[in-house]
């Protein structure tokens, strides 16, 4: 079966973004594929590349990376929901004159359509949110 995941919330702020990436390895330890995992809405705080959480806190952005290159599993990040927060890669630092940037790979900024893509395309779309 596939799947797709969309994460809502911010990671440290709810127990969504955890859950989801617990949902998406026990889904891959059952032989399932994940396409893909949707950041939206505060959602995208989860692809803070300066995020630094406390060491006894789960470290959420190196495992949703480790998920990423260990199980070739595309994240993507909606751009309009992370530049309102402040959030943008290199490309969209340097189009908007901002001097550092706080997305990097392999968190993709992509547009909503992404989502709707997503969702026609996998058998099931989890949503993680509050």
């Amino acid at each position: 079966m596939r799947y797709a995941i969309l994460v809502l919330a911010a990671p440290y702020s709810h127990q969504a973004s955890h859950s989801a990436l617990r949902f998406a390895h026990a889904v891959l330890a059952r032989g399932h594929q994940l396409d893909s995992v949707f950041f939206y809405h505060d959602g995208v705080c989860n692809a803070a590349r300066l995020a630094a959480p406390p060491q006894d806190e789960p470290q959420l952005l190196d495992g949703w990376m480790n998920l990423s290159a260990e199980h070739d599993v595309a994240l993507q990040v909606c751009i309009a929901a992370a530049l309102r927060r402040g959030l943008m890669d290199e490309r969209e630092a340097a189009r908007h004159g901002k001097s550092g940037h706080s997305v990097e790979p392999p968190f993709e900024l992509v547009g909503l359509g992404q989502l709707v893509d997503l969702g026609l395309g996998c058998d099931r779309l989890i949503t993680f949110g509050t």
